[in-house]
């Protein structure tokens, strides 16, 4: 399994995580069974880096982590995040808290839900913008200082927000959206990131499934799926955007893996101090996934994915309107 650095001071993890939140939350049915059967098998392949956070399925994914945890856990390298606050009566709805008193709150009802006594990294779900992030990192390096928490992190931060962070205590990792069509990031927060010793987590390294292939229109989603209702995948959006994913598909086939692979292999190709964290909860998704490790770029077949997939052809915003305004990664 090859590894990578969790910022300058942090363990070697393996260079491929796996993100939990679907299989609790946001991407239609749950099978518990399922998932439990995928988290047991990443570990047994040896992706030990496992990613999810309090608000999936309202502290649902959490437990079902714990479940796995109980008999795991010296395996497992545990990342969680905090930050979201969601109201059951109104599912869209989205509040932000960075307060001290909530950071610490959170923490221990993460603690209590995962059956743990330590968080590896504690991520800042977002940045508050009501608060100093000063004071947000002050609080979360408390937890450090109390034993309960190992690394810190930030996701969806900026630059600026990075920096600010950075300085009150030393920041293992920014976990933000990346793949190749969401491309924000590399204007100025990977550089930062680079720059600082700061690893990056990119999620959605498929394109939340798009990069994949394996949708051809908006009926291929449950009716709950939360990508009905995402810019990227409706209407004229959404044909565009296929097409652009049929040139990977093509490209793939060339180089002798699959559309997903060849995704994953770009993000990849970024920089070692990236650490993707694709998210199923299928044991054949995970296993395909897994082979992007051994899918070598040239630089040849970089500049072709660059000609064949620029960013500036993707078509719709990542999330709707609301969430947009939530991002700090473009200040």
């Amino acid at each position: 399994m090859e590894t990578r650095a969790l910022g300058k001071h942090g363990p070697l993890l393996p260079a491929l995580g796996l993100g939990c939140m679907g299989m609790s939350d946001f991407y239609g049915p749950r099978d518990e069974a399922e998932s439990l059967a995928t988290l047991n098998h990443a570990l047994d392949r040896g992706v030990t880096h496992l990613d999810t956070a309090d608000m999936y399925g309202y502290g649902d994914n959490e437990r079902l982590l714990a479940k796995l945890l109980a008999t795991r856990r010296a395996e497992v390298f545990l990342a969680t995040k905090f930050g979201f606050i969601r109201d059951r009566a109104d599912p869209g709805k989205r509040v932000v808290s960075g307060h001290p008193d909530y950071v610490r709150a959170a923490c221990d009802a993460s603690l209590q839900r995962l059956g743990v006594e330590v968080i590896d990294l504690y991520y800042a779900h977002r940045i508050d913008a009501s608060i100093p992030v000063e004071e947000t990192v002050g609080a979360m390096a408390g937890l450090v200082q109390a034993g309960k928490v190992r690394h810190l992190g930030l996701s969806e931060a900026g630059e600026t927000s990075l920096r600010r962070a950075h300085a009150v205590h030393p920041i293992a990792a920014v976990q933000s959206e990346y793949s190749l069509w969401s491309r924000d990031v590399e204007a100025r927060v990977l550089g930062t990131c680079r720059e600082l010793g700061v690893a990056f987590v990119p999620y959605s390294p498929l394109g939340r499934g798009f990069l994949t292939g394996q949708f051809k229109s908006i009926e291929d989603f449950a009716p709950d799926d939360q990508r009905r209702t995402q810019p990227r995948f409706q209407g004229e959006n959404f044909a565009r955007n296929l097409a652009l994913v049929a040139r990977i598909q093509a490209m793939a086939a060339r180089k002798g893996c699959t559309a997903s692979q060849l995704a994953l292999a770009w993000v990849l190709a970024q920089g070692d101090f990236i650490l993707p964290i694709p998210g199923t909860r299928r044991i054949r998704n995970f296993d395909e996934n897994l082979g992007a490790l051994d899918v070598t770029l040239t630089p040849t077949d970089l500049a072709e994915i660059e000609q064949v997939f620029p960013a500036s052809a993707v078509a719709g915003s990542r999330y709707p309107e609301q969430m947009m305004r939530l991002l700090d990664t473009a200040k």
